[in-house]
């Protein structure tokens, strides 16, 4: 395993894009003492909204877990815009998911584990976090998935 996080997602083969400008009136990220909150990020690559819909009626579980990957490496874009690398990470705290789903489903821990599963890969231990994965009857955009971090970061 790789020392730094920033090295494992080089290993990842992980490119991050540049961290996505807010859809409204808000910061991205905001520092308090030592966390870093970071406001809810979407499944955007490329520039474009890459899953929208209901997850369990537009697209499976299957995809809203890919979806939840690539929201969470939006969210590692904006750690790295607010402290200049990955590496001031001392632990991923808490991930707040919300799942964009159709009715009846209730498989939204599995499709949040995309996001956890990048978290500790890239962060080993120290990405192991509280979470909470909740359904919601509509998201901004009609994203399928937004997930919001908290990280305690040194300071």
């Amino acid at each position: 395993m790789m020392d730094t996080a920033e090295q494992r997602l080089q290993a990842l083969g992980i490119t991050l894009p540049a961290a996505p400008a807010p859809v409204a009136v808000y910061r991205p990220w905001v520092i308090a003492g030592d966390l870093l909150f970071v406001s809810g990020q979407l499944p955007i690559a490329d520039g474009s909204l890459r899953f929208t819909g209901k997850v369990g009626r537009d697209m499976d579980a299957d995809q809203g877990r890919e979806a939840a990957r690539v929201a969470a490496i939006n969210g590692l874009a904006q750690v790295r815009a607010a402290l200049g690398s990955l590496d001031g990470i001392i632990q991923c705290v808490k991930l707040t998911g919300f799942v964009n789903s159709a009715a009846g489903f209730t498989a939204q821990p599995a499709v949040l584990n995309g996001a956890s599963e990048l978290l500790a890969e890239v962060f080993g231990d120290a990405g192991l976090h509280a979470r909470a994965a909740v359904g919601v009857s509509e998201l901004p955009l009609d994203a399928a998935v937004e997930i919001e971090f908290i990280f305690q970061i040194s300071v």
